[in-house]
């Protein structure tokens, strides 16, 4: 089973700076990997956030909860969310 962690842990995460490795949906729901990028700013009242592709050098803007995997890790929004994606058998 794959570790996970909440997307409050998510957010601290990218608060600290560190580089690090995503997974994420797109708009058009294309899944994108990004290695060794650097969060930068956060917009609270557009939900958006600054990343910089350090290998590139672009900087793109993402929602946290199209963020799917960070570092290895999983990330899930809430019990609810995992309780509800367990088929009913």
């Amino acid at each position: 089973m794959a570790q996970s962690i909440h997307i409050s842990t998510l957010r601290k995460m990218l608060k600290a700076g560190d580089p690090i490795d995503l997974k994420l949906w797109t708009k058009s729901g294309e899944i994108q990997e990004w290695r060794n990028c650097v969060p930068l700013r956060y917009n609270f009242y557009k939900g958006t956030r600054q990343i910089k592709l350090l290998n590139s050098g672009q900087i793109r803007q993402v929602r946290d909860v199209c963020i799917f995997e960070v570092n290895g890790l999983e990330v899930f929004l809430s019990l609810i969310c995992l309780i509800l994606s367990i088929p009913i058998v």
